[in-house]
């Protein structure tokens, strides 16, 4: 693919390391408490903030009410119906429970799949080991979606906007053997996460991203990594993320994974601050959380990118 448009660098920007953010963190977390990781160090930063920020938002619900309905005054006022859930009595058979399930997939993955009648065409925020991610769910109230597991023992919560959920678990028992970099955000923030295995050139066969359409037998084969997106941008005020994962105990080669930052400059972030997130997990060492802030340049340069570098460290693989 050829990328017609100019790319502004700034290498580095501000890391710092947080314990795992949003509704996760008054959860345990199976393995003991995440590490910090040592602030990194701070070199040629451009167009990138330097300034503190909060952790990700806490996902919150949207309006309680819904705009009055506009009356014509050349007639009789038309009152409308009052909405209620289709919540029959219990003697119909008819029920409102929400049921959700985990179930292991290779990749070191699982497939969540959330049944919820009452719940059809809604916002359904996932979390799993500080991940969050935001669905709709299907008119007919289901949801199915396949998710990288970040512990063994896989915990993951489903929240609804009106305070309902569920809870599901299951055990995923590969996830030592890959390496995971997860890069998550709230709206239009225009991020992406880059891996480039083994010096392999942008949009080359080892160029993993967004766009290249890698998939997880990929690694579960022992070839390489590859990234799964989660979250819908048609939700309303959607979380994102995108995770890497490459299969580091399987894989028979020697060399460095390139991992990188970068944000495309639109119209719904320029001129502003982008918060976002990143986790981490890698062999068998505690996750870790950082927290990154980045300036986005003026409108005047829409369509231009940034590229951060050393937002997260590059995956060093060595056989021997």
């Amino acid at each position: 693919m050829d990328r017609k448009k100019s790319r502004l660098v700034a290498i580095g920007t501000i890391a710092t390391a947080l314990g795992i953010g949003g509704a996760m963190q008054y959860l345990p977390t199976p393995g003991g408490p995440a590490k910090a990781q040592a602030p990194l160090e701070v070199s040629d930063v451009q167009e990138v903030s330097s300034i503190p920020r909060g952790i990700l938002p806490e996902d919150r619900p949207g309006p309680a009410e819904l705009p009055a309905a506009v009356v014509s005054t050349e007639t009789a006022p038309v009152q409308e119906p009052e909405f209620s859930p289709p919540r029959a009595p219990d003697d119909t058979g008819f029920a409102c429970d929400v049921d959700m399930t985990a179930t292991p997939a290779a990749g070191a993955m699982m497939t969540v799949r959330i049944e919820a009648p009452c719940h059809g065409s809604e916002r359904v925020t996932l979390h799993h080991s500080g991940l969050m991610f935001t669905e709709l769910m299907q008119p007919d109230g289901t949801v199915q979606v396949d998710v990288p597991a970040l512990d063994e023992t896989a915990l993951v919560i489903a929240s609804f906007m009106d305070g309902g959920g569920a809870v599901a678990h299951t055990e995923v028992t590969s996830v030592p053997f890959y390496d995971r970099v997860v890069l998550q955000w709230r709206g239009a923030a225009g991020l992406q996460l880059h891996a480039r295995e083994f010096d392999a050139e942008y949009f080359s066969d080892g160029h993993i991203w967004q766009g290249s359409g890698a998939l997880p037998a990929r690694a579960a084969s022992g070839t390489g990594g590859f990234l799964t997106k989660l979250g819908s941008a048609d939700a309303p005020d959607p979380l994102l993320a995108e995770v890497y994962t490459f299969p580091t105990g399987m894989i028979d080669a020697d060399g460095t994974v390139a991992l990188t930052v970068e944000t495309e400059i639109l119209s719904s972030n320029c001129d502003r601050v982008v918060e976002a997130q990143t986790l981490e997990i890698r062999g068998e060492r505690d996750l870790v959380s950082k927290e990154l802030t980045i300036d986005v340049p003026g409108c005047d340069a829409v369509g231009d990118f940034l590229m951060l570098k050393n937002i997260v460290e590059d995956l060093t693989i060595a056989t021997k």
